[in-house]
Order: C-alpha cells, then structure tokens, then sequence
C-alpha cells in the first residue's frame, strides 16, 4: 500500500503549526461540582450567556462563573451527588472526554490522592490531562500544587480548594505568548501571603504573592519537584508542559487519522512521515509563533536504539549493522521515533550588573 493523501497530512500539521498559539489560548477547563439542583449529569458551556443560575447551588455558580473569566474555549462540567464521598463517577465520566485543566472545589484532604493517581495513570496512557489540587505535593508534571490561603474577594473568602476553577480558567486561557508567571487576580483584595515564597516554589507550589499593589501567581510551575535525564527542570513549567502537550497531541491525532491501519510499515513511508512531523516543527518555530526555538534543530528521526533493541529481543543480531540498515529494517507494526526540540520559555529572570 502507498501512501496516498499525504499532501493533505501537511497541509494538516501546516494548519495545526499556524493555529498554534491560537489554540492555546483556548482551553478547555473540566469542573466536577457536587449539586442536586440540576438534572444534566454533564454540561458544557462555553460562555456566561449560557449559564442558567437555576441550575447551579449559590456556591457552584460562583465556581463556574470563576472559570469563566479566565475565557477558556468551555468548561465541561460533571454533576455528582452533594452527599458523595468521592469523585470517581466524574474523573470516569471525563475519561473519554478531550480537557487540559480539572478543577474540584469541594476537594479535601485525602480525596486528593486519588485524583494524583488517576491523573498520573491518564498522562501514562498519553492522556494529557491536568488537574489543578489544593495543598498537593504530587510531584507530578500533570497535577499544579494550589497552596495559596486566605483569599478574600470582596465580601467572600475562598478556601484554596474553592479558588482553584479560577486558576484552571486563567492558565486554559492564556496563549504560549505568555506564561501564567506574575499573572495579576485584580478581583482579590487580601491573602495570607507565603511565610517564605521561595522556598514554596522550590517546593512545587503555585502560590499567590503581592507586591505591595497587586496580588498575582508567583511562578507559573506545576508540582514537579524531582527531575531526571528525561524530567529536567523544563518539566516543572506548566508553560513548557502545555506545548509539550499539545505537540503530543497534534502528533498522535495524524498519525492515528492518517495512518494506523492505512499505511504499510516500510521505511519510506517513514520518512514521509517524519517529513511532515519536521514541517510541524518548523511552523512551531517561526514568527509570529516561535513556541520552538527557531535557533534549534527541532527535528524528529527514527529513533535507532529502540528499533535495534526491538529487534535484538525477538534474537535477531544486529551487530552487523550500522545505523542506517536499522532505519530501514522496519520492526514489525511498530514506528519507533525520537525528536530533539528545543521548546521556549517567557522571560521570568533578570541578572543585570551595572558596573560604574
């Protein structure tokens, strides 16, 4: 079987590249609120217009209306009962469904844990969801540590958990123009701000600070603490993590669309498929949206080491042959890739002497 259609498959990753920050400034927040009022287990909606205040307790209209002004593209909603213990009939319900942030403002304590491990067991199985928790050291690229208190909005004052719809709204709305870092809440009035902010942020946290006239997010991190060779300090920006996201994403999506089940696994098709990846990356990387580094590489290849292991597990020596005979010596249903990117970062620190 050739491959038939792929100038369609770059016009794909061409139009993907283009829509890039554009996309990003549209995510999409998923909540999970405890309320009998409403009949609908599952809402969506995408603007206050479509909010019906009936349908909402005082306090859960107060939550989604919070989502909302960060303007995120809509807010998928799943109703639980007020008298449940856990949340597990909703994160069910948003398994097969497409989000970036959950929120849960009526989470506490330990009921955290379990949403740890569901969101860990998702991005394992290349879900790339991410849930905004309250006083959570996940550890964990997919899970942003809310630990800001006493946050007082006019006559209101929010628990950590209860703010969190806020802060998923805010960074689903933000495009890779900017990160969530020094991101001013003007509708605050007080905190109890950190006793030592940066040993919070060392420790993971998202944290609300003022700087005597505004009250804003710290540093736009998630809770990551402990890096390796394949989790380096990149990891720890949720900036960094949503265009690693997406990237995974855009990828995944058109090679499932245009070639699971549809193109025959030979080495020239490969390359036809990198080709495009490439293209992909070179739009990520050019004005007006250089979310890659236009300075970098940014290429994808077929990643030689899995491909000989492959082959060296089912007993086949491979000791005879050079990099590029295991490039074309396909194994058998599966395509093994590797890229090395450079993904950019905003502007966040200064180190500027001034010598006189």
């Amino acid at each position: 079987m050739t491959v038939l259609g792929l100038p369609q498959i770059n016009i794909e990753f061409f139009g993907k590249a283009v829509s890039a920050v554009a996309r990003s400034e549209r995510g999409i927040v998923a909540l999970i609120l405890k309320d009998d009022t409403t009949k609908a287990k599952s809402q969506e909606i995408t603007s206050i217009d479509e909010l019906v205040a009936t349908d909402w307790t005082a306090d859960n209209l107060k939550y989604i209306k919070q989502a909302l002004k960060g303007v995120p593209a809509k807010i998928i909603i799943e109703v639980i009962a007020a008298d449940s213990t856990d949340f597990t009939e909703g994160l069910k319900r948003l398994s097969s469904k497409k989000f970036n942030y959950l929120a849960i403002p009526s989470i506490t304590g330990a009921q955290t844990e379990d949403v740890v491990t569901w969101i860990k067991e998702k991005r394992k199985n290349k879900k790339t969801f991410k849930a905004i928790l309250p006083n959570t050291k996940a550890d964990s690229e997919g899970v942003i540590n809310f630990t800001a208190k006493g946050i007082k909005v006019g006559e209101d004052i929010f628990e950590t958990a209860e703010y969190t719809p806020r802060i998923a709204g805010i960074i689903a709305g933000l495009p890779f123009t900017r990160s969530s870092t020094y991101y001013v809440l003007d509708e605050i009035d007080e905190i109890i701000e950190p006793v030592d902010p940066d040993a919070a942020i060392d420790n993971g946290e998202l944290i609300l600070i003022t700087d005597g006239e505004n009250i804003k997010i710290g540093r736009g991190l998630n809770s990551l603490v402990t890096t390796t060779t394949t989790k380096t300090e990149d990891f720890k920006s949720i900036r960094v993590m949503e265009v690693m996201d997406m990237i995974q994403d855009d990828i995944r999506i058109t090679f499932n669309d245009h070639y699971t089940g549809k193109v025959n696994n030979i080495y020239d098709n490969q390359v036809l498929f990198i080709t495009s990846i490439n293209s992909y990356f070179k739009g990520l990387a050019t004005f007006p949206n250089e979310i890659l580094d236009p300075n970098y590489t940014n290429k994808a290849d077929i990643n030689v080491t899995a491909q000989r292991l492959a082959w060296e597990a089912i007993g086949t020596d491979t000791s005879t042959w050079d990099d590029q005979v295991v490039k074309k010596t396909s194994f058998k249903k599966n395509v093994f890739l590797a890229s090395n990117i450079k993904i950019v970062d905003t502007m966040e620190d200064l180190d500027f002497n001034i010598f006189i």
